[in-house]
C-alpha cells in the first residue's frame, strides 16, 4: 500500500467525468488499498479517484464502522433535505453551506466486481453524494449556497 497525492480543485481532472471501471484486478485493489490509506492519512470520510489523479468511478467512504469500497456507485434513491457544512480534501482549509439529501442509497461493485447496495443517512448520505459528484467532475464549491466563515464554523451557526 501506498499514499497518494490529493490533488486541489485547481487541478483539471478533478473537473473531468470519470471512466467506468471494467478490470477488477490486481491494479484496482491496489487503487483501494492505496486510497483507503490516503484518506485515513487526511482523517477524512470519503475520497474519489480522481483526487488522487485517477479518472475511474472509484470511491471510497469511511462509515465509522467500515470502509465502503465503492466501484462503478450511482444513486439509487434519496430523501429528506440537509443543509450544513461540507468540506473537501482537495478545497483544503474551506467549507461551504451545502444542500444534500439526508438519506442516500448507492449501487456498487466491490472489488471483485459483485453488486451491492449500501445506504447511509445525514453524514453519510452528505458523503456519498460529494464523492459521487466529484466521479462527475463536480467539486462542492461548484454546489454550495456560501463559503462559511471562521467565526461561523466556531460558532456552528449557518
Amino acid at each position: 500500500m501506498g499514499l497518494r497525492k490529493i490533488l486541489t480543485d485547481k487541478d483539471p481532472a478533478l473537473h473531468k467525468v470519470c471512466r467506468p471501471v471494467d478490470k477488477f484486478d490486481r491494479r484496482l485493489h491496489k487503487l483501494l488499498d492505496d486510497m483507503t490509506e490516503t484518506l485515513a492519512d487526511a482523517n477524512g470520510v470519503g475520497l474519489a479517484a480522481p483526487q488522487v489523479g485517477i479518472l475511474r468511478r472509484v470511491v471510497v467512504v469511511d462509515t465509522g464502522d467500515e470502509i465502503l469500497e465503492l466501484v462503478n456507485p450511482e444513486l439509487v434513491e434519496t430523501s429528506g433535505e440537509q443543509c450544513g457544512a461540507e468540506g473537501c480534501l482537495s478545497v483544503p482549509g474551506k467549507y461551504g453551506l451545502v444542500k444534500r439529501p439526508n438519506y442516500a442509497k448507492v449501487r456498487a461493485q466491490n472489488r471483485d466486481g459483485e453488486w451491492f447496495e449500501a445506504e447511509g443517512e445525514e453524514l453519510i448520505a452528505r458523503c456519498f453524494c460529494h464523492e459521487l459528484d466529484h466521479l462527475d467532475g463536480i467539486v462542492y464549491t461548484e454546489v454550495m449556497e456560501r463559503f462559511l466563515t471562521d467565526e461561523e464554523l466556531e460558532r456552528d451557526e449557518y
